[in-house]
């Protein structure tokens, strides 16, 4: 019988601790800097003219990554050191990642745009050599039918890494920043803490995860693992993916593609929709992402016991349900007329409780499709060619990040109001749910039983 080595898992999840905590910090504060620096050098009256130039920017760092992901992927699968085919991929770019990340908003405080776009290319080419490489260590060393129980793990360690991050926001209050009440220090400081706290996640993974001593200790686990996968035909290296395997894994991308173009326009956005749009402090938009990633947490625990009962696709297809409804209800969202003077005597518009709903449904719901949706991924393929799966994953969700903002920021330019915001991820997310439940098909796992709620974070072996 198989067994998840629960504290192997969390020791992984290290890797994952330090993608999110880089990624919330990078997505909270980075376009409302492009915002305000673009702004100020173009002369522009309302921020909502130059929101599709933001979205160009971001986008062509994930357009490098789209290319880049499926490259390091492929090679990671063919590396071969002392230390393991995945850990050069990590340490480098971790290390470079984390030297390059504070000089964004330091160049920012300079009023250096080109500099500072250059730092942040820097760090999304070294974030991708990291990434896949990272990611791909689970299921490499996991057995197919217990990944969406060590997803989940390794999901809930990211929401960590993910929640100090935003903590690091209200600390740091960036739209005081902006009016001018601030030092360099209230920019600064959230990008060198996420440099350091990643550089030790780093350390913590390398030291304690031995992948070529593993790997061998649990060949017989892996080969086990590969007779009970969830899958239409078994996987054989020495034969071309059979067609049914196909068409679940271009269903599967494809969706995915369409649910990152909806989650990643509202990650890119956000930040600037609570400023300008609804006129809070932005360190409200931090509440967001607490109150959010603890849904994300129950979502992530519970995701194997809903996918032990009903099988992964329903599970995804209930979470991009539920992501709809509170997609709706944004479309309700308004600014409210109560204002509030903080302590540094600024005036701001309470914050509508409406969107803090939102977000917990939208956190819950995205979080089981997230649990389920990279196993489902990986379980299509052998071991031999986990990180170029790992690759066509994350290419589906870079090329939908690469397309969003840019996308969004031309609508945004032409319909001239926030409210666009929530009806165009709505939109997507009702495509995402559509292609998804008529195009997958619902396999269970053979004998062995996903994590049942809270048992995602039980006893090691």
């Amino acid at each position: 019988m198989l067994k998840l080595n629960k504290k192997r898992t969390c020791l992984i999840g290290f890797a994952f601790f330090g993608i999110l905590l880089l990624w919330q910090v990078y997505d909270s504060w980075c376009p409302t800097l492009l915002t305000e620096i673009i702004k100020n050098r173009m002369g522009a009256q309302n921020e909502l003219e130059i929101q599709w130039l933001v979205g160009i920017i971001m986008a062509c760092d994930n357009l490098a990554a789209l290319i880049l992901l499926p490259i390091f992927g492929s090679l990671s699968d063919r590396t071969k050191t002392p230390i393991g085919k995945r850990m050069p991929y990590i340490l480098v770019g971790t290390f470079v990642s984390a030297i390059a990340f504070p000089f964004i908003p330091l160049f920012f405080h300079l009023n250096k745009i080109g500099a500072m776009i250059a730092m942040m290319a820097i760090v999304l080419l070294f974030m991708m050599m990291y990434r896949n490489p990272a990611v791909a260590l689970m299921p490499d060393i996991t057995p197919k039918p217990l990944r969406a129980k060590a997803n989940g793990i390794i999901n809930i360690m990211g929401y960590l890494g993910g929640a100090f991050a935003t903590v690091l926001g209200m600390v740091f209050v960036l739209s005081n920043y902006i009016k001018g009440e601030h030092t360099l220090l209230t920019i600064e400081m959230p990008f060198v803490i996420a440099s350091l706290l990643m550089v030790i996640s780093a350390l913590v993974l390398f030291f304690t995860i031995k992948e070529n001593k593993v790997a061998e200790e649990i060949k017989n686990e892996m080969e086990e693992g590969e007779r009970m996968a969830a899958i239409a035909d078994p996987v054989d290296d020495d034969k071309p993916m059979s067609k049914a395997n196909k068409i679940m894994l271009l269903a599967i991308l494809g969706a995915e593609f369409l649910w990152f173009m909806s989650d990643n326009a509202l990650g890119t956005y956000i930040n600037n929709y609570v400023i300008y749009a609804l006129g809070a402090a932005s360190s409200k938009t931090s509440n967001l992402v607490i109150f959010g990633g603890l849904a994300s947490v129950v979502g992530f625990a519970t995701a194997g016991y809903l996918a032990d009962k009903v099988g992964r696709k329903w599970t995804i297809s209930f979470g991009l349900g539920l992501t709809l409804i509170g997609l709706f209800l944004m479309c309700f969202v308004r600014a409210s007329v109560n204002t509030y003077v903080d302590k540094a005597g600024t005036t701001y518009n309470v914050f509508p409780s409406l969107l803090m709903v939102v977000w917990i449904i939208k956190g819950y719901g995205m979080a089981l499709v997230h649990n389920c949706s990279f196993p489902m991924v990986v379980e299509l393929c052998s071991s031999k060619n986990i990180g170029k799966f790992t690759g066509y994953y994350y290419a589906s969700s870079m090329s939908a990040q690469t397309v969003t903002p840019v996308l969004l920021g031309l609508i945004l330019k032409a319909n001239g109001a926030w409210s666009v915001l929530p009806k165009y991820a709505a939109i997507l997310t009702c495509l995402a749910l559509v292609v998804f439940t008529a195009c997958v098909k619902n396999i269970k796992a053979n004998k062995v039983a996903n994590a049942k709620g809270l048992e995602a974070l039980g006893d090691d072996d």
